[in-house]
């Protein structure tokens, strides 16, 4: 007889097991607290921790509703389905081997599977938790819909929680139904055969419980439906239009009606037992959606509403253009009708002499690499490419500037190890500013802010923190802070020479981030950033902060989640501090009537080309939000711009006391808050439809407009042109605004395309500089609607103009020559003068090397005339026939001669030489030459004139060089 296998090694393999699973069980519990108490620690420091906790409550809440709400009927009804089954059954040899395959994990099945199925109901009712929340937090708007003429708050906050209900429920009681009916067919309680279905009482009666209940659940979900229709596309508006009303929506209620009855019939059926009529009517039901739901719509569209279109919808399109208008901010919008004078004289632009003097001649998506080059200093720092504008009052006056913080870029510190990265290099220095209208000799900028140490008419003699710990392109962590009296390790800012012993050190004073001074807060950062450092170097001490989660734009919408940011954070000195202001929109899908945009592709142009949004389609936004973060110490303050606004209102009781009254704003702050850019390019996108008034031109749609193409754009790929930043004088206005402004021009494409101005929209951005309060005039948005008999070239035809015209282009082509590039800047539209003056900067710049775009020349349109000169001043003058009446910011440079290209020397050329003139004129003459044989296709002649203009530009350069024989 052979003895058994001994039981102690299969039991401790048991016991190896066990403790492995559980060891990584630990772990992974370790790693997500880790996770969860860094999360908390930061919220904590913030004083956002409110804002977490809500999140974690209300998510864990709904977890627990979804588990339940799907596993506790799911459980019955398979209990039931067990329970209830016959004992004494005969059944079929197929079943019985179904049973004996089920019987030893029907246990494990009977619990698993209303487990299986609660963890995923409970992870889909977790991601919903903020609908539910906005639903019993909702706030009355105080509109009503046209149709229902319900509150506009239940479309917003009501209208989304139950239809996620309803969903969820649907899919509860599908699923019971399916486990039961699987249940009762294993165990005899169903059985098929013969040609015949045999049910048993117990099967009856639960199968048509379940069923009638999912039938009035559909019948409620039926009739929830109705209100959705306003919601919905239809014809040319979202919304129910005449078949909408007409059809559809009494469509839906019959149906609704029709499953009642159809529910009620399976609920007799559980009592009497026969199949016959509930199983007849849910036939019907569906015989019923397909004539009401489709059939009929379809008749009443085609036979009715298409013959009679326009007089049929035109209430309806009504009720879309004042929610639209409503929903968007549009439908305050001053429109003027305005005949553009397209002749320029002498003296013409007088009255706007305010508005010339403003105009922005540093273009801020040009002028980075001269920042960086003027202002850089050391190469760990570091400007954006694309800089921002603001303004601000120096001496008494508005003066509009282009401004960026100077930040520190940690891939091009010295030594790139973990000490260096996280503990020495941990901060930019300074803000630089440059007035936005004004250049020096040489074509560079006139800086109002700059150096290091900063200094400046910004600043000038009061307390300023100049350093940058947060910002757009902040190290993903830095540990900061040290106890009093120790030796400083972080560099401040570079003195004299580049040498470590030239170095002005500092230690962080702030409260920027959590403290990590103790062994298990230290641990608990070492696994979430997968660091040892953090860990055991000895540099991270009791007074150690741990800065992360830097961009203003992030921390922002982190104490904010419920937000849709702004897409372009700017910085600003407020009190004595760089301060991040960041625009926060509240937004919806669900504005009865309103038309629906896509938000990334409204606001794309070709300054913003890739914008990333959770948010895609909405249909209702306001500027309701602005948030300032703390360059020094992250400080992340909102303050409720728009109190008034009903989903702001909604979040505030979800997330009370987050949000600051307007009245705590100071009045620096103020003076620097800008209407919205991302906001002012949605309301384009809109207007561009919605800027008439009545249904009938609506209806026609024989007057739409469109946002122009940047003329600089990649033609293969155009981008819009963005919106700009001006201080100007709105026809109608007393007197000079910061303002933002774009332009219109007629919707049409192909060869029917027509780039002239149909309208010019601007917007009042400057919100005064009184604490606590708006100036009245924030916000305002003015339409100049052009006269249609009078042609007023767009910037498209503008830019075509400039490039095409011979001297223009001749003088161009010589800046091109050699190691030069040519930049054009941004082109902007400006209404004065009775019409539309069109002014271009143009820079000038190596292309290899050392790159510090410098402004040469400026072009300027009005009407068919264009002008090009060396100063905005002198360009104006030269428009309008000698005298303009009014001058630029440039009015006191005396511009240094343009060196000739790829000479490598700044010696003015000698202009007035015999030689010089001749090879000038050679090269004018070879070059129209070229340019007349490559438009024949003569590409021989094209050679040889190609030949001649490099000879000349040859000869152009040997002058330059050895200079003429009269100043020899």
């Amino acid at each position: 007889m052979t003895s058994p296998a001994p039981a102690a090694p299969r039991t401790a393999r048991r016991i190896v097991l066990a403790t492995v699973v559980i060891l990584a069980v630990l772990i992974a519990a370790f790693f997500v607290f880790a996770t969860m108490y860094t999360d908390f620690l930061w919220y904590d420091q913030l004083n956002f921790a409110q804002v977490l906790t809500t999140r974690w409550i209300a998510t864990a809440t709904m977890f627990v509703v979804g588990f339940l709400g799907m596993a506790v009927p799911m459980f019955i009804a398979i209990q039931l389905a067990y329970r209830l089954r016959p004992v004494y059954v005969r059944l079929s040899s197929q079943l019985d081997r179904y049973q004996e395959v089920v019987e030893p994990l029907r246990r494990l099945a009977m619990w698993g599977m209303p487990v299986f199925f609660g963890l995923f109901a409970g992870f889909a009712a977790a991601g919903q938790w903020e609908i539910v929340w906005q639903w019993a937090n909702g706030t009355a708007t105080g509109k009503t819909d046209a149709q229902f003429h319900l509150d506009t708050g239940f479309y917003l906050f009501d209208l989304p929680f139950y239809e996620a209900l309803l969903g969820f429920v649907s899919a509860v009681l599908i699923l019971s139904l399916l486990v039961s009916a699987l249940v009762l067919y294993l165990y005899g309680s169903v059985r098929v055969g013969q040609g015949e279905l045999r049910i048993s009482k117990a099967a009856r009666v639960q199968l048509a419980v379940i069923a009638g209940v999912y039938l009035l659940v559909q019948a409620i979900s039926l009739w929830v439906d109705r209100y959705k229709t306003l919601t919905a596309t239809e014809d040319k508006i979202t919304g129910a239009a005449f078949t909408g009303v007409n059809a559809t929506i009494p469509g839906l209620s019959i149906l609704a009606i029709i499953a009642v009855l159809v529910a009620v019939l399976f609920f007799v059926t559980a009592v009497i037992g026969h199949w016959r009529f509930p199983l007849a009517a849910t036939a019907l039901l569906i015989v019923a959606a397909l004539v009401l739901g489709i059939g009929y719509p379809w008749a009443v569209n085609t036979f009715q509403v298409k013959p009679n279109q326009n007089q049929l919808q035109a209430q309806y399109y009504e009720r879309n253009l004042k929610a639209t208008k409503a929903a968007y901010g549009i439908d305050g919008v001053e429109t003027t009708p305005f005949k553009a004078q397209t002749s320029a004289e002498p003296g013409q632009l007088r009255s706007d002499a305010d508005t010339t003097a403003s105009i922005r001649i540093m273009d801020p998506n040009v002028i980075g690499p001269t920042f960086q080059q003027l202002e850089q200093y050391r190469s760990y720092y570091k400007f954006p490419q694309k800089l921002d504008v603001d303004r601000y009052k120096i001496d008494g006056k508005n003066q509009d500037a282009v401004v960026a913080v100077r930040e520190i870029d940690t891939s091009r510190i010295p030594s790139q190890t973990w000490n260096n990265s996280t503990l020495v290099y941990t901060h930019g220095y300074g803000l630089v500013a440059a007035a936005g209208n004004q250049r020096t000799d040489d074509g560079e900028p006139v800086f109002l802010e700059r150096g290091i140490p900063t200094s400046g008419a910004l600043t000038g003699s009061q307390k300023f923190e100049p350093r940058v710990y947060f910002g757009e392109n902040s190290p993903a962590y830095s540990i900061v802070g040290a106890p009093k009296g120790t030796a400083p390790v972080e560099i401040d800012y570079p003195r004299g020479k580049d040498s470590s012993e030239n170095q002005t050190k500092t230690t962080f004073t702030g409260d920027g981030g959590p403290r990590i001074g103790n062994f298990f807060t230290k641990l608990l950062y070492a696994l979430k950033f997968q660091s040892e450092q953090i860990l055991f170097s000895d540099s991270v001490n009791q007074d150690s902060q741990i800065l992360y989660d830097r961009d203003p734009a992030d921390r922002v919408q982190k104490a904010a989640p419920y937000l849709t940011l702004d897409s372009d954070p700017y910085p600003s000195i407020v009190d004595g501090r760089i301060v991040w202001i960041v625009d926060g929109y509240t937004t919806s899908s669900s504005y009865p009537y309103s038309t629906t945009v896509n938000l990334p592709k409204a606001i794309s142009d070709s300054v913003n080309t890739q914008p990333g949004f959770v948010t895609d389609d909405i249909n209702y936004i306001r500027n309701s939000v602005k948030a300032t973060v703390d360059a020094y110490d992250g400080k992340v303050t909102l303050y409720a711009w728009d109190p008034t606004d009903p989903v702001l209102k909604t979040w505030q009781k979800i997330y009370p006391s987050t949000l600051k009254p307007i009245s705590d704003m100071s009045a620096q702050l103020m003076s620097h808050v800008r209407y919205p850019t991302d906001l002012f390019k949605v309301q384009r996108a809109m207007l561009g439809t919605y800027h008439v008034s009545d249904a009938a031109s609506f209806a026609r749609q024989d007057n739409l407009w469109e946002t122009p193409n940047d003329p600089q754009s990649d033609s293969a790929n155009p981008e819009l042109q963005p919106p700009y930043y001006l201080s100007m004088k709105m026809p109608g206005q007393d007197q000079s605004q910061f303002s933002m402004y774009t332009t219109f021009i007629p919707a049409s494409q192909g060869s029917n395309s027509r780039n002239v101005l149909f309208g010019y929209l601007a917007v009042d951005a400057d919100a005064g500089s009184t604490a606590g309060k708006k100036s009245s005039s924030y916000g305002k948005l003015r339409m100049l609607e052009i006269d249609a008999d009078t042609t007023v070239p767009g910037p498209g035809q503008v830019q075509n103009s400039f490039d095409s015209d011979p001297t223009v282009g001749q003088q161009l082509n010589l800046l091109k020559q050699g190691q030069s590039k040519v930049t054009h800047g941004n082109l902007l539209t400006l209404p004065v003068g009775g019409g539309f003056l069109y002014v271009q900067p143009v820079f000038v710049q190596s292309s290899g090397g050392t790159q510090v775009p410098r402004l040469q020349k400026i072009l300027v349109a009005f009407g068919d005339k264009i002008a090009f000169a060396d100063t905005l001043t002198e360009a104006l003058d030269q428009l309008f026939g000698g005298n303009s009446g009014a001058t630029g910011g440039d009015n006191n440079v005396t511009p240094t001669p343009t060196p000739t290209p790829g000479s490598g020397t700044g010696t003015t050329p000698p202009t007035g030489d015999a030689a010089f003139q001749a090879a000038l004129a050679d090269a004018k003459a070879a070059m129209l030459a070229r340019d007349a044989a490559l438009k024949a296709g003569d590409l021989s002649e094209f050679a040889v004139q190609d030949q001649k203009l490099t000879d000349a530009v040859n000869r152009l350069l040997q002058l330059q060089q050895s200079g003429s024989s009269t100043t020899k």
